[in-house]
């Protein structure tokens, strides 16, 4: 049989791995198999479709499957499930209009990705209740809003956010419900969340914290939300709780799980299973500045060890992944929201003694106009100095310029002086003489600078 590297899941992983393997190995044959009928498709600009920024539906795949094939060489399966893998015979059973068939494979890479973990509650089926979950389904989502009066998001998490971004410029009543004593639990420290917090409520969300849902009030179509502390009316339901790997198809395959419930890969992405990959947010990672295996499910990496993946199928131990520092970057109107590396409570609780400085810095050089100000808060490792991690709120887009700047810091073990002598530009349309994050590195030294 001609090599054969089958690829299951069309997102970024999987497409990077079948365009990578394709590419380095143009004997090869390459199927990638994808159960909706999009691949290379985006979630990220789900909310920003609903809102109505973006106009066309199709802007949200970036390759057709026709022009996949037609131009990369790949065999794609769309609206195909893999129901199974039989791992010793190397076959995966398809299932595509009800009828099942098997193909044979050489190599295998599972980047079936994340799927939302919907909350056990009553009412949780109920018409007009949605989870944010592919490009697929969104036009049911979009039509939903457009027809609500008043809208519970249930999750205050970046698509959280990002959604109530969405609902409040369309005109609608928004309430935001988040189980944590802030928003963004998983990325900011409580004092960057208290500020994000303000500006929620100042754009007219309904904003409640540490509130869990209880359940969704309604025969058939959503009238309410019920939590641990009240009822509120509600017309659509939209939940934003987060999400996990998708796994099943690894579990019933014998493939190993780490102990963040995701595949266990290592650094070559290979699981347990001889001849097996896996890649993107069904796969674990190592936290470059702990060395400990994370689960941090988000785009840029996925792409990034789809290609590792892809060219390790063909190729053998060709490419390594080295890990994550979790970096990312969301807004809400104009506030754009960032962090990268280890949060203050999270590098104690891995056994860091650790000091941070939250500062107030100009974006611009003072007489250029439209400046504005952003506030950043470093963590460093008390004694060596070394950054940790950093988090950045700002009213412009120059925040995921500093943060991308402090992701190659906290990757590298920079510290405080490395970044104060680091030769970073300067224009005062762009940055103060004083870089913002040399003005945090420098506000840490204790006078040394």
């Amino acid at each position: 049989m001609t090599k054969r590297i089958v690829v299951i899941g069309g997102g970024a992983a999987g497409a990077s791995a079948a365009s990578r393997a394709r590419r380095l190995d143009p004997s090869a044959e390459v199927i990638l198999v994808e159960a909706s009928n999009m691949i290379t498709h985006g979630p990220c600009a789900i909310p920003y479709y609903v809102e109505g920024i973006v106009k066309d539906k199709k802007m949200l795949v970036t390759y057709t499957a026709e022009e996949f094939e037609r131009e990369r060489g790949i065999k794609v399966f769309i609206n195909t499930v893999a129901k199974s893998i039989d791992v010793d015979k190397k076959v995966v059973v398809l299932e595509r209009n009800g009828k099942e068939f098997s193909i044979e494979w050489s190599k295998l890479v599972i980047a079936t990705g994340a799927i939302p973990a919907k909350p056990k509650v009553d009412g949780v089926d109920a018409k007009n209740v949605h989870v944010i979950r592919h490009p697929a389904q969104v036009d049911e989502l979009y039509e939903a809003v457009r027809s609500a009066k008043t809208v519970a998001i249930v999750g205050g998490s970046y698509l959280g956010l990002e959604m109530a971004e969405a609902v409040v410029a369309l005109g609608k009543k928004v309430i935001l419900i988040e189980k944590e004593a802030q928003l963004l639990p998983k990325t900011l420290d409580s004092d960057m969340a208290d500020i994000v917090a303000k500006e929620v409520e100042s754009k007219g969300v309904e904003l409640h914290l540490s509130e869990s849902l209880k359940e969704i009030i309604g025969n058939h179509s959503v009238k309410a939300v019920a939590t641990n502390k009240n009822v509120y009316d509600a017309d659509l339901v939209i939940l934003a709780t987060g999400v996990k790997p998708n796994v099943e198809l690894a579990v019933k395959s014998g493939i190993k799980l780490g102990i963040t419930s995701a595949i266990d890969v290592n650094e070559f992405l290979e699981t347990n299973i001889e001849d097996v990959y896996a890649a993107g947010d069904v796969a674990e990672k190592k936290h470059i500045v702990t060395g400990k295996r994370v689960w941090i499910p988000l785009a840029p990496a996925a792409n990034k060890e789809g290609q590792v993946a892809g060219a390790n199928s063909v190729l053998g131990r060709f490419l390594r992944f080295p890990g994550v520092v979790g970096t990312a970057i969301t807004k809400f109107f104009d506030m754009f929201i960032a962090r990268t590396g280890l949060g203050e409570e999270e590098a104690r609780m891995h056994g860091f003694n650790v000091e941070s400085k939250l500062v107030k810095v100009r974006t611009k050089a003072h007489y250029y106009p439209k400046g504005s100000y952003a506030l950043i808060k470093m963590i460093v490792e008390s004694g060596s100095g070394r950054i940790l991690g950093v988090q950045i709120i700002g009213w412009e887009e120059a925040v995921a310029e500093y943060i991308n700047v402090a992701a190659l810091a906290v990757e590298k073990g920079m510290t405080i002086d490395d970044l104060f002598f680091a030769d970073i530009g300067y224009h005062p349309a762009v940055a103060p003489v004083w870089h913002p994050l040399i003005v945090a590195a420098r506000v840490l030294s204790h006078g040394r600078f």
